[in-house]
């Protein structure tokens, strides 16, 4: 800890938090309509938002598009195993592809496990993300040479419902 105490929510940033929790109003001015649906003044809205921002409460404010509905239904987990000392630097290019939603570090699960990388690629279909892992691989392997010693790619066989943390005060 960094010896500062802990936030600590009060009621009205609960029921800020209940009421984003499944996502900002679909509308021209949402904050707005957050604040007319909470009975507050818009500015208290924005204010409080700030505040858990700055806490570290809220991470970041996103649009968080369906990419099946858009059509993006081939998902492909692309699994690597880089040197440990370069793994944050080849993650950051990763995750710097188009193609690449998320990208994070994992630990090795040796001897049955040795990839440390992972990046979720996404495509209309399966043999575009095939195509897309492969280049990935080859520009990895002329900007970090070595740093790379094998990758495959895990694709989803089932869709799984997705949910953030729902808060229950």
């Amino acid at each position: 800890m960094n010896g500062e105490a802990p936030f600590v929510p009060d009621e009205r940033d609960r029921a800020l938090m209940l009421a984003t929790q499944e996502g900002l109003p679909l509308a021209v001015r949402p904050y707005h309509a957050l604040a007319e649906r909470l009975g507050w003044a818009p500015e208290e809205v924005f204010a409080r938002l700030a505040r858990l921002h700055a806490v570290g409460v809220i991470r970041r404010i996103a649009a968080a598009p369906n990419h099946y509905a858009l059509g993006y239904v081939a998902n492909g987990m692309s699994v690597w195993d880089v040197d440990d000392e370069r793994v944050d630097e080849l993650g950051q290019w990763l995750a710097a592809q188009g193609e690449v939603s998320h990208c994070y570090r994992r630990p090795r699960a040796l001897p049955l496990w040795r990839y440390n990388l992972f990046a979720m690629f996404h495509a209309r279909e399966r043999a575009e993300v095939e195509r897309a892992v492969a280049v990935a691989a080859v520009r990895l392997a002329a900007c970090f040479p070595g740093a790379v010693r094998a990758h495959e790619v895990l694709f989803s066989s089932r869709i799984l419902k997705k949910t953030g943390v729902r808060l229950d005060f």
